[in-house]
């Protein structure tokens, strides 16, 4: 280690040289060392190798290969200075988890996939990979590149009945939900009407992660079928709706239920012909109800979905009966983000372009003031032109002591979207 690498200072507290990475300069936390004999930390040296460098950072000699191997020793002592100064606040690092090694991933794939095992031994296998793949990134990166892992948990998880236990292709497919599929993969399921019909069975399975995996992948077929064909067959599938709706309403303490539910029952109502079948089961009462449980993402995704049913009469009337959707719409105005305000100004366009009692509720909640400031702000282009618009619409249904100042919106350019 170099000489002039001076002591790290974290909280008050110096910290050793030898207990910093190389690269990053900062506390180790999966030491590591490279055949060169230099230690580093994992993260590091991985993303040093990864950005195409082939020489060890600090001694600049080829690396013959790249070989991690943990440094125990240097870990343990890391772990022991870190717990001594406790006192400064320095948190103990955790102890890693070793990455899988490829030859045991090519054994539990090779023991999975084998009809010729005993039906327990291949679930057991399969319950390992589901660790392996939820312990890191990298992990799931190693199982991915074994010879046709996604085809083998496919063929697994959509086996005969007959011939495949519930259990192991409950297992494969928990697996298979880990992994990006691609194009050919889910333009292969979504052709086979029998697989969207054993999955949308799955959605009201007794185990709620058959359920919340079932959902996934039904969302990431939609997302990755490039055909709008294949899309309106999926759709069509008799209780996709009522499953992902339900699991909105019936496990929304659970936020892995409230993410899954609302990316699947978004990517269903991306399919204009079936829009009517959300509306049918529920969908809005779920989206207005989950609405402040969601965490950003999701709640542009419900929002986005509220939009593309206020766009269907049935949706419009469903969603204006509920008397929490237009003050909720109202307040997300400029609250979550670009996206989200787009989507609420254009779900109330579609409101109160239907209904002169949405309007006036509209108004009841402040909505002139949101808009004003709307327009004024930095947002989208298209939230600002949706704003406009509704101002436009809105303008008789103001109170008359807030027209005064509306003038400056009577030459407003107003854009259809």
């Amino acid at each position: 280690m170099p000489g002039s690498l001076e002591p790290l200072d974290l909280v008050g507290v110096q910290v050793p040289y030898y207990f910093r990475c190389p690269i990053s300069l900062e506390l180790m936390r999966d030491p590591v060392t490279v055949s060169t004999g230099q230690t580093y930390d994992r993260t590091s040296i991985e993303s040093w190798a990864a950005t195409g460098n082939t020489t060890c950072p600090v001694t600049r000699t080829p690396l013959s290969d790249f070989t991690l191997i943990p440094n125990h020793t240097l870990r343990r002592l890391i772990q022991d200075w870190c717990v001594a100064n406790r006192a400064f606040g320095i948190e103990r690092i955790p102890t890693p988890k070793q990455p899988a090694e490829p030859a045991t991933v090519r054994s539990l794939m090779n023991q999975a996939s084998s009809a010729s095992n005993p039906v327990s031994a291949r679930v057991s296998a399969l319950v390992r990979l589901k660790g392996l793949a939820r312990d890191s990134e990298k992990n799931r990166s190693v199982i991915c590149s074994h010879h046709n892992a996604r085809e083998m948990l496919m063929s697994i998880v959509f086996s005969d009945s007959s011939s495949g236990s519930s259990e192991l292709k409950q297992e494969a497919l928990a697996v298979l939900v880990m992994f990006k599929l691609g194009e050919s993969e889910c333009t292969e399921i979504a052709s086979d009407l029998n697989k969207v019909v054993y999955l949308s069975k799955l959605l009201f399975h007794s185990s709620i992660d058959v359920r919340l995996n079932s959902a996934s992948l039904i969302e990431t077929v939609l997302a990755g079928t490039r055909s709008s064909d294949l899309q309106a067959e999926i759709s069509n599938v008799a209780e996709l709706f009522a499953g992902v709706v339900d699991i909105l309403k019936s496990l929304s303490s659970y936020p892995r239920a409230l993410r899954i539910g609302v990316r699947a029952l978004f990517a269903l109502c991306l399919v204009k012909q079936t829009r009517h079948k959300a509306v049918e089961a529920g969908a809005a009462e779920a989206l207005i109800e989950r609405l402040a449980d969601l965490d950003k993402c999701d709640a542009e995704r419900a929002l986005a979905t509220i939009e593309l049913l206020c766009r269907i009469p049935s949706g419009c009337s469903a969603f204006a009966a509920h008397a929490l959707t237009i003050p909720l719409l109202v307040k997300t105005i400029l609250k979550i983000s670009d996206r989200a305000t787009e989507y609420a100004a254009g779900a109330l366009m579609a409101l109160c372009s239907e209904s002169e009692r949405s309007q006036r509720d509209a108004v009841s909640a402040g909505v002139l003031t949101q808009l004003l400031l709307l327009v004024q702000s930095d947002c989208t282009e298209r939230a600002k032109r949706k704003a406009q618009m509704l101002l436009k619409l809105l303008r008789d249904s103001w109170p008359e002591d807030s027209t005064g100042n509306s003038d400056d919106f009577a030459c407003s350019k107003v854009v259809p979207f």
